[in-house]
């Protein structure tokens, strides 16, 4: 089967999130010129690189307004936290993707505690295991081309500072992810943790 998303009747974007899963999901706390707090949860969300540390997510123009809260924010004042989403903290994160009213803190809609960062203003959600602090290094727009499209903002962020739950840090100074139960996306609103592992070696070459 071969199908030409711009010429197939019916097309589902959707089926791009079947495809590219699982997605780690991006608990994106920001803070806007005023003080208002905002938390809301990105499935298009990934490291970028680790020399620079940078990592970036994306999202679509909401229906409501020009731009999510998000972006607004991350723009207005460059910082933004990621934090990592863990299979018990799965319930306050689907209720932080509420489509709040601006300025509404999600923290408080979630029933979340925060945390205070240490090199941006943006607070941490304070039950995560691991968090990290990030300036804006750019954002890029992508236009719509064709009828059905949104406009799309892909921000990037330099790493600038991390938090991490002791409990998850080994004595060689290295993160327990799977100990944390990490929560990913998949299609629809189906999301999972950790499921089958195996450890594979970096192959070398054959010597005969």
């Amino acid at each position: 089967m071969f199908l030409d998303p711009a010429a197939t009747p019916g097309f589902k974007r959707t089926l791009f999130n079947a495809i590219v899963a699982p997605r780690p999901i991006g608990w994106i706390s920001t803070i806007n010129g005023r003080g208002q707090v905002n938390l809301a949860p990105f499935s298009h969300f990934n490291l970028v690189s680790t020399a620079p540390p940078v990592v970036m997510f994306s999202c679509n123009a909401p229906a409501d307004r020009a731009e999510k809260d998000t972006i607004a924010n991350v723009r207005e004042t460059g910082e933004f936290v990621t934090n990592l989403v863990t299979w018990n903290l799965r319930e306050p994160m689907n209720l932080s993707s509420f489509n709040a009213p601006y300025g509404t803190d999600e923290f408080e809609l979630a029933g979340l505690e925060k945390a205070q960062s240490t090199r941006v203003k943006p607070p941490r959600v304070a039950a995560s295991p691991a968090s990290m602090e990030c300036k804006l290094l750019r954002i890029v727009e992508i236009e719509p081309t064709a009828p059905g499209e949104t406009f799309s903002n892909v921000v990037f962020g330099r790493i600038v500072g991390v938090h991490l739950d002791e409990r998850f840090v080994d004595a060689d100074g290295r993160f327990d992810t799977i100990g944390t139960e990490p929560l990913t996306r998949l299609d629809g609103n189906n999301y999972a943790t950790v499921g089958r592992i195996d450890v594979l070696g970096r192959p070398s070459p054959r010597r005969d």
